[in-house]
C-alpha cells in the first residue's frame, strides 16, 4: 500500500466528495492528454520515434492505473 501511495499521490486525495474525485480523474486525463500531445509532436523524428513510443504507453498506462486507484480509494476498496 505504501508503493501506491508513493507511486500515484495525487489519487489518494479524493476523500472529500465526488466532485474531488470528479476534479482528480480530469486532471489524470488532461495530463494524459497533454504528454500525448508532445509525445505526438516528437514520434515524427526517426531518430527517436520507438523510445517515445514506448513512453507514451508507459504514461497512457499511469493514467488509467491512477485513475483506477482513485475510484478504489474513492470507495473504500483500498485502504
Amino acid at each position: 500500500m505504501d508503493t501506491l501511495k508513493k507511486l500515484f499521490p495525487y489519487s489518494f486525495k479524493a476523500k472529500d466528495g465526488i466532485g474531488a474525485l470528479i476534479v482528480n480523474i480530469i486532471i489524470y486525463l488532461v495530463c494524459g492528454a497533454i504528454a500525448g500531445f508532445v509525445i505526438g509532436l516528437l514520434a515524427g523524428i526517426p531518430v527517436i520515434g520507438l523510445v517515445v513510443g514506448l513512453v507514451c504507453g508507459l504514461i497512457d498506462l499511469y493514467v488509467v492505473v491512477g485513475i483506477v486507484v482513485s475510484i478504489l480509494d474513492y470507495l473504500k476498496i483500498i485502504k
